[in-house]
């Protein structure tokens, strides 16, 4: 789409979980847009604030049971599996962009729903697609920092070896419904490992890669972890590569050039540089024969809302960073 002069009209489905309530955030402040409606069905007739209780003084939004359609983009905040049931159940009329920030519509194969297509929403791969795109499916937290972290060397077809990874995500990751490994007092002070080499987000990852690199059937080994902390991803990925280091940092470089929000840099990084922001930072080293790489992002932001608003800019033809020069939190 093009460039307006007008507010864009947005709802938001799923208002009140942590993907929802950081849109809220990015939107109330965002100069392009105008909020509509937030639908929550427990919590219609209150205050947003009422929920997302930062968000008192800032906004006399209330919850909304019911949908609108005198809107421009719809923000489908809800848990996987969700979003494909609420399409099946809604019939969103064809002008009303979608942007899905769960997993239903990410997969090649599952990227359809009756009249509906999603494109991938990695801006840094796919970002011509996403300017013309009507509906876009958001990726996921571990794939866009893992992601991010291989693009440029798959761009080379440079991935000939197996791809080893080991990523820590915070507690918000696993979202806001309580469960016994994000409780206060399990997750505090505590590491654990989980869905050892099968994460589902190595399915995303693998297309993507694959969408560079034709025929990439390389293992990635990746272990996650939950971390004893609120938000941010941290992963360390390193493969065999006969690049220098002046060659691996260069062709990074090279890639993100024009890309707002991913930096790239040889000098040791950390979460705190990135949580609250949109931004992606990549460390790149040569260790031996082996590229060793860090990615860190703010798994609530660039992981789902925040990358979600950049696809939106983009596909309404706005500034990509429009609403999204955010401030770490830095201490």
């Amino acid at each position: 789409m093009t460039e307006s002069t007008s507010k864009i009209k947005a709802g938001i489905v799923g208002g009140a979980g942590y993907t929802g309530g950081e849109m809220l955030r990015i939107l109330i402040n965002h100069p392009n847009v105008e909020i509509i409606f937030v639908h929550s069905k427990s919590n219609a007739g209150n205050h947003v604030y009422d929920v997302h209780t930062d968000l008192f003084g800032d906004t006399d939004l209330t919850f909304a049971a019911e949908l609108a359609f005198n809107i421009d983009v719809l923000f489908l905040c809800v848990g996987h599996g969700d979003a494909r049931k609420f399409l099946e159940a809604n019939d969103i009329p064809d002008h009303i962009l979608i942007i899905d920030l769960s997993q239903d519509f990410r997969l090649s194969q599952n990227a359809t729903i009756g009249n509906k297509s999603f494109v991938y929403g990695l801006p840094e791969l796919n970002r011509e697609a996403i300017k013309s795109a009507d509906n876009i499916a958001n990726p996921g937290c571990f794939a866009t920092c893992l992601q991010l972290g291989l693009l440029p060397l798959a761009s080379k077809g440079l991935l000939n070896n197996e791809v080893h990874v080991t990523a820590t995500t915070g507690s918000t990751g696993a979202g806001q419904s309580l469960s016994p490994t994000s409780h206060f007092t399990w997750r505090n002070d505590n590491l654990s490992v989980y869905k050892v080499f099968n994460h589902q987000h190595l399915n995303e990852i693998g297309q993507s890669l694959r969408q560079l690199q034709g025929g990439f059937d390389k293992d990635i080994n990746f272990v996650p972890y939950r971390g004893g902390f609120t938000r941010g991803i941290i992963a360390s990925i390193y493969t065999e590569s006969n690049l220098s280091e002046a060659e691996a940092l260069k062709l990074y470089q090279e890639y993100y050039a024009g890309h707002p929000f991913t930096h790239v840099t040889s000098k040791d990084i950390d979460l705190k540089q990135i949580v609250n922001t949109n931004k992606c930072f990549l460390q790149v080293k040569k260790h031996g024969n082996k590229i060793f790489i860090v990615s860190i992002m703010d798994n609530l932001l660039k992981g789902a809302s925040g990358q979600a608003v950049q696809n939106m800019n983009i596909m309404f033809g706005l500034d990509e960073r429009a609403g999204l020069r955010l401030k770490a939190t830095g201490f």
